[in-house]
């Protein structure tokens, strides 16, 4: 049976989460799959090769397997949504962003919705939840840096194109102020675009686990496909643009330790 996820613990009191990135989905789910559900157009593809310096810093990381259509990891359990107002994608998906239906047959219903969210999307927050307790165990606080892409054009669910990188914090609820500021300070010094809450505030994953006045801040990081992949299947990584992202990257987690451990040092 594949695993639900992968998890490195590191030194550092740095965990970075990649819930969206799985593609995997159990040949009991596929059987029943459309054609545009199996191609599984709302990954967040090839998101943890973006990271590859985690393990010279010493973060912790958590990358799910499974994919989003399986369970939505970033997603509350009870379907709450996350942008009122605004078209609700569910925790277990019956559609595409882009309004396709993942189902030929047989719809998850409301008892599978309950075995899926028990069998898949638990045990992940789980192991989230054990790692930052053991950060914060170790170093006093945790940072939880949840890492996503997206489509810079999906008109289902936003306006015209998004900026490259869109820092979400919950309006400020789920890091502080200052700490979200200097993320997006280093993301600034980039040739890349880039906002603080704008379209994207956060998920279930830094809403549920950041507290800007506790011991855990959290913070999303979603960027474009654009900027580091072909957005047409088969959503080929693009190996010249990925190499100008990285660092960026990099410079924005490396703000975000220096930021957020500033909050727990003693003045």
């Amino acid at each position: 049976m594949e695993a639900l996820f992968e998890l490195a613990r590191g030194r550092l009191p740095l965990l970075v989460s990649f819930p969206h990135s799985g593609t995997y989905v159990p040949p009991e789910m596929a059987s029943r799959m459309t054609e545009a559900g199996l191609a599984l157009p709302d990954t967040d593809w090839h998101v943890p090769l973006l990271y590859p310096f985690l393990d010279e810093l010493g973060a912790s990381r958590l990358v799910a397997t499974h994919s989003r259509y399986v369970v939505d990891l970033n997603r509350a359990p009870d379907d709450r949504a996350l942008y009122p107002g605004r078209k609700n994608t569910g925790v277990v998906p019956r559609e595409t962003f882009a309004g396709a239906p993942l189902y030929k047959e047989r719809a998850p219903d409301a008892a599978e919705h309950t075995a899926r969210i028990a069998r898949y999307w638990r045990p992940y927050h789980d192991a989230l939840g054990r790692e930052l307790e053991r950060l914060k165990s170790v170093h006093g606080y945790a940072l939880l840096w949840d890492a996503h892409s997206i489509a810079s054009v999906i008109p289902a669910l936003f306006d015209g194109r998004l900026p490259d990188l869109n820092i979400g914090t919950n309006d400020a609820r789920a890091a502080p102020a200052i700490v979200g500021d200097a993320v997006l300070a280093a993301a600034e010094q980039s040739a890349f675009s880039a906002v603080r809450d704008a379209r994207f505030k956060g998920g279930y994953i830094t809403r549920s686990h950041g507290d800007a006045n506790g011991r855990t801040i959290a913070l999303q990081l979603e960027m474009v496909q654009a900027i580091y992949m072909d957005e047409r299947p088969p959503y080929a990584l693009d190996a010249a643009t990925a190499a100008r992202v990285i660092p960026v990257i990099r410079t924005m987690i490396e703000a975000y330790l220096k930021a957020g451990g500033a909050q727990f040092s003693p003045p």
